[in-house]
This record gives C-alpha cells, sequence and structure tokens, in this order.
C-alpha cells in the first residue's frame, strides 16, 4: 500500500520552448465564438485622427482556443490584470482618448 502512496502521480514539469516565437503588438481585439472555438483577432489601428467615422484595423494575427483554454486564458488575465492594477492604478477602458477601444468594442455590438 505504501507503494501506491509513494507513486501517487505529480504534475509534469512545463518547459517553455520559444525558439519558434514570434512577437507581435496589437492594440484592438475582438473575440468571437461558436460552441466549439472561440477566435481571438488582434491587430493594429495606425490611424489616430479623433475626426475619422471609420477606422480601419490591420489585422495581423488569428489565435482558436477551445472552451477551456479561452476560460484558463481569461482567469489568467483577469488575475495579471488585478495585480498590475494594484502596482500602476486602475487601467480606465472607457477614456474617450482611447478610439481604438471604442472602434473594437462598437465591432463586437455590431456582429
Amino acid at each position: 500500500m505504501e507503494d501506491n502512496d509513494n507513486k501517487k502521480a505529480s504534475a509534469p514539469t512545463v518547459k517553455w520552448d520559444g525558439s519558434r516565437m514570434d512577437s507581435t503588438y496589437a492594440n484592438v481585439c475582438n473575440v468571437s465564438s461558436t460552441r466549439e472555438e472561440f477566435t481571438l483577432l488582434f491587430g493594429m489601428n495606425q490611424s489616430w485622427n479623433p475626426q475619422q467615422t471609420q477606422l480601419t484595423i490591420e489585422l495581423s494575427d488569428r489565435v482558436i482556443l477551445n472552451p477551456y483554454v479561452a476560460k484558463r486564458l481569461a482567469s489568467l488575465l483577469n488575475s495579471v490584470v488585478e495585480q498590475h492594477e494594484g502596482q500602476f492604478g486602475e487601467i480606465k477602458i472607457n477614456a474617450p482618448e482611447d478610439q481604438a477601444d471604442k472602434v473594437a468594442t462598437q465591432a463586437a455590438q455590431a456582429e
């Protein structure tokens, strides 16, 4: 019986291999979902003229997640954002000067 207790499964060690990783900057993100997957679209708004009535967002990356990974990602992001705000102050996402977020929110609501 003791052998079984000593052989209990332990969590595997994770090795992160970044040798083929690319880095991309995004200032716009949109998310959609189906029953089977969540799709995250990332891109750049390179126009910052507040008088524009239409913006073109240059999409650069699409990440497709299953619902379990999406929920884990949401949990991780919430935790990191809380830590960031604890250190640097509240992140205000409804600021009028944040045009890219406003456009992304309107696009998400239109879908």
